[in-house]
C-alpha cells in the first residue's frame, strides 16, 4: 500500500480475528462490497449487500475475514485482485 502511496487509517494486527459478526457490522456501513479471491469477483450491493452469500464471501476457510479488507469511501473491498486495485485506487 505504501509503495502506492495509500495512506493507511487502521491496521488491525491478525491476532484479532474478525469473523462473521464482524464483516456484517462492516456491511451496515457501506453501500458496495466486491470480494476478491484471486481471479472470482463478486459485487454486491443493494439488498444483496447484508445477505448470507455477502458475508461469506468476506470470510476465508477458516471462518475469518479475508486480507486485506480496505474500506475506500462507502466500499469494501476484501481480498486482493491486481486488476481491481488499479481500477478502484488508480494505481
Amino acid at each position: 500500500m505504501e509503495a502506492s502511496k495509500i495512506e493507511i487509517k487502521e491496521t488491525v494486527p491478525a491476532s484479532r480475528k474478525l469473523q462473521a459478526a464482524d464483516a456484517g457490522d462492516m456491511l451496515k456501513h457501506a453501500s458496495k462490497l466486491i470480494a476478491l479471491k484471486g481471479k472470482k469477483v463478486s459485487e454486491f450491493k443493494g439488498d444483496t449487500l447484508g445477505s448470507a452469500d455477502a458475508i461469506a464471501a468476506m470470510l476465508g476457510p477458516t471462518g475469518n475475514l479475508r486480507a486485506p479488507t480496505i474500506k475506500l469511501g462507502k466500499t469494501l473491498l476484501v481480498g486482493f485482485n491486481e486488476d481491481i486495485f488499479a481500477r478502484e485506487f488508480g494505481v
